[in-house]
């Protein structure tokens, strides 16, 4: 309920102050949204922070089904910071951001000060495969207002996938300073788990497990293979398609049955990117990843998607 209301209150507020220009309420969109994000940042007992299509919904309904299981809880809401606690209140509170807005407010736009003494899982997954997830998202989900307030190439704008990927503005800079800034800061961070999305596929029972454990909720075998099997490929494209999630709104479903790209779940292949680009292209690609992105996460190279552990 809090959720709706502060929602409604940040769309009170930008009703009310229609007549400013375009650029000063976009600023201010994002600051009310920061306000928002560092409130539920304070109450939460475990934040997951990840940059756009990382994964960030795969591990969304584990962890849903995960407590869903443990609690007998019904499968049709994905966990939503504490809708889940409400239920059951040894559910832990999990926040779940994209790191988007919160320096609009804080000024902190050079450090995770926000962040500190909070419990935080961080996801990150292989910045050249994000940049094109994020085409499809931006080209196919994303809602004009979004793109404004985000700013992405404007709604209708005929982008090429690689100018796309290549925008400093959306694509690889942009994905790559999310990811440095991260990794600067990963030696001030007090109680930090990070995650690496190829990781938790190759082996997704056993990271999973790390995951729930260091939440500070360990759980059985049995727990950790109905979330596993329920959070499959497969079976998350089946549950998208039949609209299993109305509940939580159009996370979890299709803008075009009939397309898809438009699905919020599409392929999740580990280095497909390449798949969309030219050898020239590929070579601008990596070679801007192997020359701008911090070695931390272990995404420089041709083999780096599955060499490093998360930890």
């Amino acid at each position: 309920m809090h959720v709706i209301l502060n929602k409604l209150t940040r769309e009170t507020v930008l009703f009310l102050l229609f007549f400013l220009p375009r650029e000063k309420k976009t600023a201010l969109e994002r600051w009310l949204r920061g306000r928002e994000e560092l409130r539920w940042i304070r109450r939460a007992d475990c934040v997951v922070v990840s940059y756009g299509k990382s994964g960030r919904t795969w591990l969304r309904v584990m962890l849903s089904r995960f407590y869903q299981v443990r609690h007998g809880l019904s499968m049709r809401q994905l966990m939503s910071y504490d809708n889940l606690h409400r239920r059951n209140p040894t559910v832990p509170v999990i926040y779940f951001t994209h790191d988007n807005y919160l320096k609009d407010y804080t000024q902190h736009y050079d450090s995770k000060e926000d962040y500190l003494g909070k419990k935080v899982v961080l996801l990150v997954r292989d910045p050249r495969d994000v940049a094109v997830s994020q085409y499809f998202q931006w080209k196919y989900r994303m809602r004009a207002r979004k793109k404004q307030l985000n700013r992405y190439p404007e709604h209708g704008r005929d982008v090429s996938i690689y100018d796309f990927v290549m925008d400093p503005d959306a694509g690889l800079p942009k994905i790559i300073a999310f990811m440095n800034l991260w990794a600067e800061e990963l030696p001030r961070m007090d109680d930090l788990l990070v995650v690496r999305y190829e990781d938790l596929r190759a082996r997704t029972a056993e990271v999973l497990g790390q995951i729930v454990e260091f939440i500070g909720t360990p759980g059985s075998d049995e727990e950790i293979r109905q979330a596993v099997e329920f959070s499959s490929v497969e079976n998350m494209k089946k549950l998208e398609e039949k609209r299993t999630f109305w509940l939580s709104g159009t996370r979890m479903a299709p803008k075009d049955r009939k397309n898809p790209n438009s699905y919020k779940v599409r392929r999740a292949k580990v280095g497909g990117y390449s798949d969309y680009f030219d050898e020239r292209q590929i070579t601008a690609i990596e070679g801007l990843v192997n020359e701008s992105l911090s070695p931390v996460f272990g995404y420089h190279g041709a083999e780096a998607p599955g060499r490093a552990a998360s930890g």
